[in-house]
């Protein structure tokens, strides 16, 4: 089956791109590592779903691979052929997309592992999940207090009961997703995981999994025989309280293409949303929406700004920013006059990064730090130092 792949542009002439994004492979084995020693003896996968959170699934799976990382979830089936490609030896759990029997056929094809969602979803497994007569792996999804996706645990007593007699299915995994991990204090994670313990005695042959970033944090009991760390991977923090355990993944820049001094008094890009109180040096930057620098990031003239005074920020020699009036499609003002003759045309200055991480940078926002990952355009020019792991 052919399945039609999304258009992947080539990456941009770093001489003519506007923004470049860095991502570093050698964090992202760190973060693994970290995750490795908080599991507690659960194995890791990889959930590089996105993309990889935007950063490409071709660069960051074989990373992960090679740091000891077999097991891998997307969220479709595309998703997963792209993977499969980069990975033909990898275990990949699909998390949504057994559409149709159509879809089943694909899974076959490329050996991809369907996580089953619903009753709808077991019975078309049931019906066409086989390899001659030996029906095919699968995860089996159990909601304990999501209301997402997944059986109820009333299914869940029935799936367990009807299997244990017809043998239709193979689950080699159970898994949950927990609602609030991020708030270690959340009266629902222990809920949520007393009712994943009944979940997971009802299926003994089958590994069990409830924990994803946040959770690999909560404490050896939620670890399970897997956990499926996203966004920690990635360098976004897996809780909301406390320093952050991992390292930046992802640092991402946009050249300046023009300085002008504007007069106090005058405004500042669409809506004269700012007046400026001051002679202000504006540094314009070749980066906007179309870029994944989101327009509730703008300092000024967005509905966010009512409830959230202060708006994104950028750092340049050594000094924050801040964005001036409304981020445009290709373009972002930013205010340098503080900054003086030290800035020029063609520096770079830093959106998100080393400086201003990825999750104070999607406050400021309004979002998370996932949003701002993964709405990453292709114009970037992308570079990926430490793709050669280090010796030891």
């Amino acid at each position: 089956m052919d399945l039609h792949l999304p258009y992947d542009p080539p990456n941009p002439d770093p001489r003519l791109a506007g923004s470049r994004l860095t991502v570093d492979l050698d964090a992202l084995r760190h973060n693994y590592r970290v995750l490795s020693a908080q599991a507690g003896g659960a194995r890791v996968a990889g959930v590089v779903k996105a993309d990889a959170y935007g950063l490409g699934i071709e660069m960051v799976a074989p990373v992960l691979w090679a740091e000891g990382c077999r097991i891998f979830f997307v969220a479709l089936p595309e998703e997963g052929v792209a993977l499969r490609r980069v990975l033909p030896e990898a275990w990949i759990f699909v998390l949504a997309g057994l559409f149709e029997v159509g879809s089943a056929e694909a899974y076959r094809e490329w050996g991809l592992m369907p996580v089953l969602n619903s009753t709808t979803e077991i019975a078309l497994w049931e019906a066409h999940g086989w390899d001659g007569e030996m029906p095919r792996p699968c995860a089996i999804h159990v909601d304990t207090g999501m209301n997402r996706l997944g059986l109820t645990l009333e299914e869940a007593v029935s799936l367990a009961a009807d299997n244990a007699l017809t043998r239709a299915l193979t689950p080699s995994l159970i898994l949950s997703h927990l609602a609030c991990a991020d708030d270690p204090g959340h009266l629902l994670n222990r809920r949520q995981l007393e009712s994943f313990q009944e979940v997971a005695r009802l299926f003994p042959e089958a590994d069990s999994s409830l924990s994803n970033s946040a959770g690999t944090f909560l404490g050896r009991e939620f670890g399970f025989d897997l956990v499926r760390p996203g966004i920690a991977l990635y360098g976004g923090r897996p809780v909301a309280q406390g320093s952050n355990p991992m390292r930046c993944v992802a640092r991402f820049e946009a050249r300046i293409v023009q300085l002008r001094r504007v007069p106090a008094g005058e405004s500042v890009s669409y809506g004269a949303s700012v007046s400026l109180g001051r002679d202000t040096l504006v540094a314009v930057a070749a980066v906007g929406y179309a870029d994944g620098y989101l327009r509730s990031s703008s300092g000024r003239g967005v509905p966010l700004r009512r409830a959230l005074p202060r708006g994104g920020e950028g750092f340049v020699h050594g000094a924050r920013v801040p964005v001036l009036g409304r981020v445009t499609m290709d373009l972002t003002m930013f205010d340098v006059t503080d900054l003086g003759d030290a800035v020029a045309i063609g520096d770079w200055i830093e959106l998100f990064g080393p400086n201003i991480s990825v999750d104070e940078a999607a406050t400021a926002a309004g979002t998370i730090a996932y949003e701002m990952l993964t709405s990453l355009g292709r114009r970037s020019d992308r570079h990926y130092p430490g793709s050669e792991p280090a010796d030891g």
